[in-house]
């Protein structure tokens, strides 16, 4: 296979593989990543910079106005607190650190240089790499980001075109990718994927790989859906592991060059077979805890790893 990647038609049938086909599949998806990516593995970690107060009514999302999840609300954390838990990060064997901010969009500028003052810090005081989730921002604003030391912007995409106002009313999908196709411009490496299990179905995961590619995506992290209590999508519980499996497997064919990493919701739907990410073709994985919910102690993601017989990526 080369570097293009699957197609869509072939994306479709490695989700509707049976059970039986896993090894097969696996044995497929691990060559791919071994080529392609080696057998390094990036480690990432992020901070929960802004939390709740958001104006999006996403189904998934315990901080969407649509809430009634029990999580903290707070405003802009100070640039010291950035900083430190980048160094938290970077302890438990992260390469890349990012400050998430709840909100559909960061205009006030006060918050974007406070944010661009804890990315130096971190770039010069900490020595790992950087990376912003702030919503919807302009090239402008990530142009100056990039100025002070930024490398990633992470902006997911979430689903297909076709089911994303199923999930979200308040803004259009275009609006997400006119935001991805800023920070490309402006020079940013690109973060961009989904969540899985919000009630989509196998041709709208085939479509989102496909506009991944489409807007030549440099890293796509994957999350599977965590019903928290208080959400739209609370009662649901549709993946199982060999689910994920074939959706990890089924991003890393379409896309054999770019970074998969897998993050939110990976302890409660792949369980005990957590391990079996990498094969089906995760170059990488979020360690330590997520927005609103808890993962697992980054050590055992790091013994997990060696005794795979991988390697972490240094900084």
């Amino acid at each position: 296979m080369g570097g293009e990647g699957i197609g869509e038609a072939d994306a479709l049938t490695v989700l509707s593989l049976p059970q039986r086909d896993l090894w097969r599949l696996l044995d497929v998806t691990e060559g791919v990543r071994r080529s392609f990516k080696g057998d390094g593995v990036r480690l990432c970690s992020i901070v929960n910079a802004k939390s709740g107060l958001c104006s999006e009514d996403c189904s998934f999302c315990s901080q969407s106005r649509r809430s009634t999840a029990d999580v903290r609300k707070y405003p802009l954390i100070e640039e010291e607190e950035m900083v430190r838990a980048a160094r938290d990060a970077k302890s438990r064997g992260a390469r890349e650190f990012s400050i998430v901010s709840s909100g559909f969009a960061m205009r006030s500028r006060a918050e974007l240089e406070t944010v661009g003052n804890a990315v130096e810090r971190i770039r010069s005081e900490v020595g790992i790499e950087t990376c912003v989730s702030l919503g919807t921002l302009s090239a402008g604003e990530v142009a100056y980001l990039l100025s002070r030391g930024l490398r990633s912007v992470h902006h997911n995409l979430e689903t297909s075109r076709r089911f994303f106002p199923s999930m979200c009313t308040t803004h259009d999908y275009e609006e997400d990718v006119r935001a991805v196709r800023a920070a490309k411009e402006a020079g940013a490496w690109v973060c961009c994927g989904g969540i899985f299990g919000i009630g989509e179905t196998d041709a709208d995961r085939v479509e989102l790989a496909m506009t991944l590619r489409e807007l030549c995506v440099d890293s796509i992290p994957m999350n599977f859906l965590n019903p928290v209590p208080g959400t739209p999508v609370e009662g649901r519980n549709e993946l199982t592991p060999f689910v994920c499996i074939k959706i990890i497997a089924m991003m890393r064919l379409c896309h054999p060059g770019r970074e998969i990493i897998v993050c939110g919701g990976r302890e409660v739907n792949l369980r005990d077979m957590q391990s079996f990410m990498f094969a089906a073709g995760a170059s990488g994985t979020m360690a330590g805890n997520y927005l609103t919910t808890t993962g697992r102690p980054a050590e055992d993601d790091v013994r997990m790893i060696r005794d795979l017989g991988l390697t972490i990526l240094p900084v």
